[in-house]
């Protein structure tokens, strides 16, 4: 383990740093060959205990079953992202925040996670990778039980601007998935997820603040489609999954949930049955 680490009394506050890298965006410049000096530092918070009525409120907005001993597979993301947000809404994070697009994770739970345990929890950034359409940060996030770790993930954030690389050849997309249901979605999921994860990013709580961002209604948190997704899908005890996200979905809506064992999708209506969200579910081999 390389870099600072930092350890934490408590869990930040997530609506302050959101407004922080806000009112800072403007003064960062995303460009080719950017330096991050907190590479490897670790934010570190020791003796996490998990608010059962905020998991509960978060199993109902997802879909998965409420009242069990164990926590969804994704919900360690919502218990690292304010420390994601702490690092990237610092002075020295070199990208901005606002138009920071979250594009894909990969979760690898090892083993079940009892809701009532007691964890350490983790958060770092790996790197900052050029990217076709500008700067990728890669942040991973670990939960460790008595000092291994249980649960972790890696995700990446663009910030989109000007590159000299070649545009990337299109790859063929693969037969669509049969279809195994479809969602209607309200208009209030945005705000129900949001008051659960503690995510209120205004892009997803009411058009009029949707629309100072340049989307025409609110949009849903790329988390919940994800997490909304696995519950459908369900997911073994020991497990990868890698999750790209591909368009927003807006709200009120609906989409069409497919899968075929191994991958799945979110798809819109019609017939160019945009993909919102597209992945894999692959149970780790011993």
């Amino acid at each position: 383990m390389t870099g600072v680490v930092t350890i934490l009394s408590g869990p930040p506050s997530l609506g302050p740093l959101l407004a922080v890298g806000a009112l800072r965006s403007p003064f960062k410049r995303p460009r080719p060959g950017l330096a991050f000096p907190g590479t490897g530092d670790r934010l570190v918070l020791p003796d996490l205990r998990v608010d059962l009525a905020r998991l509960a409120a978060y199993e109902r907005v997802c879909g998965f079953p409420t009242g069990e001993d164990s926590l969804p597979l994704t919900y360690p993301h919502v218990l690292g992202f304010p420390l994601a947000m702490r690092i990237m809404s610092g002075r020295g994070f070199p990208l901005p925040l606002l138009g920071l697009v979250h594009t894909s994770i990969e979760i690898t739970r090892h083993t079940t996670l009892a809701a009532t345990g007691s964890y350490e929890l983790t958060v770092h950034v790996e790197r900052l990778a050029a990217h076709r359409r500008g700067t990728e940060a890669v942040v991973v996030t670990e939960l460790r039980d008595d000092g291994t770790v249980v649960w972790e993930s890696t995700s990446t954030y663009l910030a989109r601007h000007r590159t000299e690389a070649a545009p990337a050849a299109r790859e063929p997309e693969p037969d669509p998935l049969p279809v195994l249901d479809e969602w209607r979605l309200a208009a209030d999921v945005g705000r129900r997820y949001g008051a659960a994860s503690g995510d209120r990013n205004p892009i997803h709580l009411h058009p009029l603040t949707a629309r100072l961002f340049g989307f025409p209604r609110a949009i849903a948190h790329g988390m919940w489609t994800v997490a909304r997704c696995l519950a459908a899908h369900g997911t073994p005890q020991a497990v990868r999954v890698r999750a790209e996200f591909r368009a927003p979905v807006l709200l009120p809506g609906t989409v069409t949930f497919a899968a075929d064992g191994e991958r799945f999708e979110l798809r819109g209506t019609g017939e160019s049955g945009r993909v919102h969200v597209n992945g894999r579910v692959d149970p780790l081999t011993r």
